[in-house]
């Protein structure tokens, strides 16, 4: 499944529709170099398609990118990260 997620900055959000639905990424950055991952959103017409995972490598790409140091307060973001080892060198110290 190709999926086509959007960066607005504007909002702060990653975002993807797709088949008139849609799901969200939503982050704050609350000092200087780093990004809060605070709330992931998909519409119950894409859940069980691994969007939320798409969704989390976008925002984590992004994060890296910019040499971000990442907090999770979105639970689902929390799991993710703790979950894939390979972004465990993002993880805000704390």
């Amino acid at each position: 499944m190709s999926l086509s997620i959007q960066h607005q900055p504007e909002n702060q959000e990653f975002t993807v529709s797709q088949d008139g639905h849609s799901a969200e990424l939503s982050y704050s950055l609350p000092t200087e170099g780093v990004i809060d991952f605070t709330h992931t959103f998909v519409e119950e017409g894409l859940r069980g398609q691994g969007i939320g995972d798409e969704l989390a490598k976008a925002g984590l790409a992004y994060a890296r990118e910019k040499k971000l140091k990442v907090r999770t307060t979105c639970s689902f973001m929390a799991g993710y990260v703790a979950q894939h080892p390979d972004y465990q060198d993002l993880a805000e110290a704390g």
